[in-house]
């Protein structure tokens, strides 16, 4: 698409802002604006996502986060034109250029969004009931994956001849079964450790937290984009998706996630209860509980090489995160040790 139509079809909402295009590039849901006062992004949402997130991320810079890249207000003061039944809103635009390895990259990600969860942590007011009512609903449903994986494998073991989803079903039973005790357990020690407390301590989540929406400027200092998500909430819902997306790979010792997780450690500490629950809900193995469920519930003409390699993909993930959890309980299972032995020899 050239640049003229492009432009054409942006001067609509452009119009609102006091800057003067000429000319544009399509980068998706993102256009590219070229003016005389510089480049802009001019993003495209869907009008029920709103404009709410504005509120948090001016929110955060009152609290002296400003590693947002800023959203800029229209000429009458709006942060968002709606046009042909979708919204816009314009920001700068930001080179991106990689000047780090990969991993150097994800540090400061997780450093930078550390520090947002710090400066807008906040304990909010929690009725033990509702508490109670979260843990009892979790364990419910966790029991019934339970029944099934038990009805799965015994369906599986009484057949003469397994099909290879079956088979390979029956191969990685044990492990699952494992995870699933681990995260049990975690869950458990969580509502132990917090069923009196009446305060929960929660922060302005990202909500869609990904390397593409940490893009860096110039000098090389990384922002945050995309928070049509933004939101109060427990910091374990910004790094659980992120660390599942990134263990979605052949078998590794993931030890670059673990050192991602402690920069993130090192600016915003877990308290005891927080860890429990993070370190339950990622060994959870919920990936390869849905696929042998949807074979389960398969009509006839299956793909079964489909299936297994489905299966494979999900095991390969649950292997990763279980490196990745158990480095995790061990390391603060150590640091508990060593705080136990240092008040002991003080006393």
């Amino acid at each position: 698409m050239g640049d003229r139509k492009l432009l054409k079809d942006a001067s609509p909402v452009l119009k609102h802002y006091p800057i003067e295009p000429y000319f544009a590039e399509d980068y998706g849901k993102i256009k590219k604006i070229y003016t005389k006062s510089g480049i802009f992004a001019l993003k495209k949402i869907h009008p029920y996502e709103g404009t709410e997130f504005i509120k948090q991320i001016q929110y955060l810079y009152q609290k002296g986060y400003n590693r947002i890249v800023p959203v800029y207000p229209t000429n009458d003061g709006r942060y968002a034109v709606l046009h042909d039944r979708s919204l816009f809103y314009l920001m700068p635009w930001l080179p991106n250029e990689i000047k780090e390895e990969q991993s150097e990259r994800h540090k400061q990600l997780f450093r930078e969004l550390a520090r947002m969860h710090t400066l807008s942590a906040k304990e909010l007011e929690v009725d033990p009931a509702m508490k109670k009512e979260h843990y009892e609903q979790t364990v419910k449903e966790w029991e019934k994956e339970e029944e099934f994986l038990q009805g799965f494998i015994e369906s599986c073991e009484d057949k003469v001849y397994m099909s290879p989803f079956e088979l390979t079903f029956c191969l990685y039973y044990s492990q699952i079964r494992q995870a699933m005790f681990f995260a049990r357990q975690k869950l458990e020690s969580w509502y132990e450790k917090t069923k009196d407390q009446k305060k929960s301590r929660t922060v302005i989540l990202h909500g869609k937290l990904s390397n593409e929406h940490f893009i860096y400027d110039e000098r090389g200092y990384g922002y945050f984009i995309n928070f049509e998500d933004a939101r109060q909430g427990s910091p374990i819902q910004d790094l659980l998706p992120f660390l599942a997306r990134s263990l979605k790979t052949m078998p590794k010792k993931a030890d670059d996630c673990v050192d991602w997780v402690y920069t993130y450690f090192k600016y915003f500490p877990f308290r005891p209860d927080e860890m429990e629950l993070f370190l339950g809900y990622l060994a959870f193995p919920s990936g390869l509980i849905r696929v042998a469920k949807t074979y389960h519930q398969r009509r006839k003409g299956v793909d079964e090489r489909k299936f297994v390699q489905k299966l494979q993909r999900q095991y390969w993930l649950s292997s990763n995160t279980a490196y990745v959890v158990t480095k995790i309980d061990e390391t603060e299972r150590q640091r508990q040790q060593a705080k136990e032995q240092q008040e002991g020899a003080q006393s």
